[in-house]
């Protein structure tokens, strides 16, 4: 399998959100109150805005860029998962920022 395959399988198992979940999720004051930010939108936020276009394109669409940034959701969705929390994760942090970058780990 090529890597551009292999990245899109990862991406395609690691954000488990649809491009329109994801946009409603994005217009939510838990998705803006989340994650790093220089006094503008967050990081993750901008992620997800990227992931929706992302998703929304053909295969034969996506460019290398593209692929890098769908390679670097995976390698964040899978840090944060490992970092879960005790408990119940519903209104927490820890998931609305995984949420921003397209994984609900509340989702089966």
């Amino acid at each position: 399998m090529d890597e551009a395959v292999e990245i899109r399988t990862s991406f395609r198992d690691a954000v488990n959100m649809s491009p329109d979940e994801l946009e409603e999720w994005l217009d939510t004051d838990e998705s803006k109150s989340v994650g790093d930010t220089d006094g503008g939108e967050s990081t993750g936020h901008a992620s997800g805005r990227r992931i929706v276009e992302i998703k929304r394109k053909n295969v034969d669409e996506l460019t290398e860029a593209d692929h890098d940034h769908m390679n670097k959701v995976v390698g964040y969705v899978h840090r944060h998962l490992a970092q879960r929390p005790d408990g119940d994760v519903t209104g927490t942090r820890w998931r609305f920022s995984l949420m921003n970058w397209g994984h609900d780990p509340t989702k089966n």
